[in-house]
């Protein structure tokens, strides 16, 4: 299970931070990062952590966007910093791990973030 915090109004030029920690019965390699979804658009990455550690994040968020994690909790953040009304969507957190052999994906339930003055 995934549980998602964070988000709300923010102004445009705000920062937030959005949480996610992972629990249950979650063993062996994992992957988790953070996705969004605009109304009428597809869902996008917006950062991630491969599983190798390093970082995959969006080019609309370079800059802005941090993503960090505390791997003994199971815990990924999304530090969002400059924020602009084009962030506004609802942010999922995403969990992979490998089942013989194949990436299956979690996702959390959705946090609304809104970007607006």
């Amino acid at each position: 299970q995934l549980q998602a915090s964070g988000g709300g109004l923010v102004q445009p030029g705000g920062s937030v931070r959005l949480s996610c920690a992972a629990s249950g019965a979650i063993s062996g390699i994992t992957a988790m990062g953070w996705y969004r979804q605009a109304p009428g658009k597809p869902r996008e990455l917006v950062a991630r952590f491969t599983f190798g550690g390093s970082i995959n994040d969006a080019d609309s968020v370079k800059g802005r966007f941090t993503i960090s994690r505390d791997n003994a909790e199971k815990t990924v953040y999304l530090q969002m910093s400059s924020l602009k009304p084009d962030d506004t969507a609802v942010y999922y957190c995403n969990l992979k791990t490998i089942l013989l052999g194949t990436v299956v994906d979690y996702w959390g339930q959705g946090t609304q973030v809104t970007v607006s003055s």
